[in-house]
Order: C-alpha cells, then structure tokens, then sequence
C-alpha cells in the first residue's frame, strides 16, 4: 500500500507552521483515504495529544482549528485558551488566527467530526462545513473559507512539539577569551579598500528604544574595558536621540580610534510627521548630514541649512545600513513602520549601500537566552525572530545578527562583547563590498595598480561565523 500523503504545498506548511513555535506535523487522518465520517476521524485521532484540522475547499482556502486537548467523545464542551481557528489564502502573506472568545469552551468533544463551534467539519458524515461565527469564535465567514463550504479534502494532524532548543546551532561560535582576542585585533587592524578612505561609516536605523544609541554606548565600552554612556538612550516614548551624531570608538581611555564610526539617528516612529524624517536618509547616505545636524521631524534638512555639507566626499558617505531591532517587538511590528524601512531599504538599495539587520534585547525575548547568552544561537524563538525579520525586510537571514547591549552591567562581559565583536566585523566585511563597487578613475585592466585603492589588505576582516 502507497504511504498516505499530506496536501500541504510547502508554502501552505510553512505558514501554518509559523503559527506555532518549534514544533512538526504527523499527519493522523486524511478523509479522501479513510473516509469523511465522524468515526473515521475519531478511530485515528483520539487521544492524540494537540491536534490542528486542516480543511481545503475549491475557492483556495486552507482552513482550521487547532486544539492542546484530546479528543475522547465524552459529550462535554472543552475550554482551551490555546485554541485557535485560523486560514491560509494565496491573496494573504501570513495566516490569519481567531483566538477563541473568552469564557465559551474551545470545541465539544461529542462524536461527531471536530466541532469548534463556529466551524464543525464533516457534518452528516459528509465533506462539508458548517460555519456559525459567534460560537466559541468569531470572524467574518469570507476571510476564513470565502464562504464555500464544501471541502475538497480534510486532514488532522498531531502537533508534536520538538522543544526550546535547536538540535544544532544555528551559527558555531567560539564563546572564548581568545576569540575575543582575536576578533578585537581583526577590527582594530582593519583597512578600508580605498586608500582614501580612513575610517567605515555605518549608519543605525530603528525605531523609537530598539537601541540604537545603546549599542554605540556597549561598542564603545567592550573596547574601553568599562561601562560608558556618551551617547544619550532611554526609554521614552519618543525619540531621545534628536541630531545626527557620529561616534568614535576609541580602544581604553584617550586610546587610538577604530578605524569604524558609528552614525547615530533620530529613532523612526508610524506617524508621517513623528521621528526620523525619511527625506533626510538620502542626505545622509551620500555624505551631506554634519555631526550634531538637528533633525526635525517635519521637514528635511536643506541645502541652506546650517547642517548641511554641500561638498561631501566618499569618506563621509554611509558605507553600511544596520537595521536596529528589538527582538521582543518583532511581531509588534506595524504595517507603517514596515513601510518605513521598505522606503529606507529602497534608497540604500539604489545607492548600492549593503544592508545588516541587529536583532537587540534578545535576553528581554528568550528566558534561556537570559539564562545563558550562549544559547542565542541554539534558541527555537531567537532562530524564529530572525526568520520572520528577514523575510519582513527582504534581507538575507546570513546577514541578521543577534546582539545584546549593556544596559545594567558595571563591567564589561565575555560573551556580550563576543557578540558585539561579531557584529561589527560584520559591518566591516560589508562596507569592503561597498568600496568594492566603486567606480574609480582607473578602471584599466592589467598589472597597472589602482591608486584609489589600498594594496595592503592585510587587515581585511575574515568571518568566523558559520550559517
């Protein structure tokens, strides 16, 4: 006999995978191999453990409900607050979920096909649906089978949890004083590609307390060797940052320069007239914004503006975008604000300017995190965030970078700074492919060395990472 086969498309899965956490399907029952009947239904799935019913109708819809408790045909309405129905439709990019309606149970757990209430599948023993939305759930019936009721086919599946932690990390780091070491030497001994260039220039992006301004303040204190504040952060509603700052870092207290700024801005917010005023990224990124500009949020600075560097050279471009992120906001993230970086990420895009992602806060998101650091890269959640990020902004999940910043620490930590070393080598490795795409005066082709470029390359940063 042929093994029976999900109908999930791949795309299908995966969606309604992303409504759970770290978790795998087995499939129990399929009604066009054992039938549409109750018994059926109740002569595979009973006594299962979590299950989730999908249900696919001739309009295109993949539709459902999941449940943590068993089925047993004991006649009784079952609360579960961990119930939910839910629809997958190609015209949506992420499935929609109903959470049930508090104080009504979850489904009744009769004889009869999944019953959740407001859907009861293979009524009569047959391949049909009744929707009733008020009972136990409610919803708009187009939104979650376009009002077609009769089903193509129907599946239960066992929703089997495969725990906390990641088999494997996702990335194999290092967590040792010597890889400290030595990824502080390969950042401090870095050289630009073009000889004119002295130092690569990064620009920090994110919203309102994603800690933009925190991370420069952490950067600044792994390589001081103590805690620092020169940049302003907190945690109010609005953006403390208020002018276009570039830091320095500097290696211990009067020590020499990182060959690496760190551009710091106003925070972005959803209203149109509120924070960072996306008018003025493309000044920034083409050189023109002088340290301490004062941004309003109203209009962009002008070409008349005392903040404003008519005559900018390729030192004072952006040379990398960093995406600044709170992890524990990902799924918070508004449409608005979405569009707001789309519209960034569009600029950068046509200026050629390489773009990373920082995932902050990541102990706030993930208990185990908080409990050891080192587990960022074995955690389901973090491994989880950073997916959904790199799809959200279209950027490659090897370039989405987990990082945690001081915020009440007295004194540096190994496996913070590992993680911060990490990410500006990162940075480092990026802005050398923005020198690379450079147009110079000297595009001969042969022996002839370009004099625009340095031919020292002895301290071009090498990745230790492994994706």
């Amino acid at each position: 006999m042929s093994a029976v086969t999900c109908r999930l498309s791949n795309d299908q899965e995966n969606k309604l995978l992303s409504l759970f956490g770290h978790v795998r399907l087995h499939l129990l029952y399929k009604a066009s191999i054992h039938g549409y009947t109750a018994a059926a239904f109740h002569a595979r799935c009973d006594r299962q453990g979590p299950t989730v019913a999908v249900a696919y109708n001739a309009a295109g819809f993949v539709f459902g409900g999941y449940t943590s408790k068993d089925y047993t045909q004991s006649g009784q309405p079952v609360p579960d607050g961990e119930a939910f129905l839910y629809s997958i439709s190609a015209e949506r990019n992420k499935p929609l979920r109903v959470a049930g309606i508090s104080g009504q149970p979850a489904f009744t757990d009769a004889r009869t096909g999944p019953h959740f209430g407001a859907l009861e599948f293979l009524c009569g023993d047959q391949p049909a649906v009744q929707s009733n939305p008020g009972t136990g759930f409610n919803f708009e019936a187009a939104e979650i089978h376009g009002n077609d009721l009769v089903l193509t086919e129907f599946e239960v599946y066992r929703v089997e949890g495969l725990g906390n932690f990641l088999a494997k990390p996702w990335r194999n780091i290092q967590w040792t004083a010597e890889n400290r070491k030595k990824l502080m030497t390969s950042i401090k001994s870095y050289k630009p590609d073009i000889k004119t260039v002295t130092q690569a220039r990064v620009l920090l992006v994110g919203a309102v307390g994603a800690g933009k301004s925190s991370f420069f303040n952490s950067v600044n204190s792994a390589f001081r060797g103590n805690m620092t504040c020169q940049a302003i952060s907190g945690t109010a509603g609005t953006s403390v940052t208020s002018q276009y700052r570039t830091y320095n870092i500097k290696l211990g207290r009067g020590g020499e320069t990182i060959p690496l700024i760190l551009c710091d801005t106003m925070g972005l917010e959803e209203d149109a007239d509120a924070g960072l005023n996306t008018d003025d990224i493309l000044n920034i990124f083409k050189g023109h914004i002088k340290d301490r500009c004062q941004f309003s949020p109203c209009s962009p600075v002008l070409e008349d503006s005392p903040g404003y560097k008519k005559h900018a050279t390729l030192n004072d471009k952006i040379h990398c975008v960093a995406y600044v992120v709170d992890t524990c906001n990902v799924s918070l993230l508004s449409e608005k604000m979405l569009n707001k970086f789309m519209a960034i990420r569009r600029k950068a895009n046509q200026m050629g300017i390489p773009q990373i992602i920082l995932m902050t806060k990541v102990d706030e998101a993930c208990l185990h995190v908080a409990e050891d650091l080192k587990n960022v890269y074995r955690s389901v959640y973090i491994h989880k965030k950073a997916r959904q990020l790199s799809e959200s902004l279209g950027i490659p999940l090897a370039y989405v970078l987990p990082v945690k910043n001081y915020c009440e620490e007295l004194e540096p930590n190994l496996d913070t700074d590992i993680l911060l070393f990490m990410a500006l080598e990162q940075m480092l490795n990026y802005a050398d492919s923005f020198f690379e795409n450079q147009v110079t005066d000297d595009q001969d082709v042969g022996v002839q060395q370009d004099p625009y470029r340095s031919n020292d390359h002895t301290g071009r940063v090498v990745s230790h990472e492994v994706v």
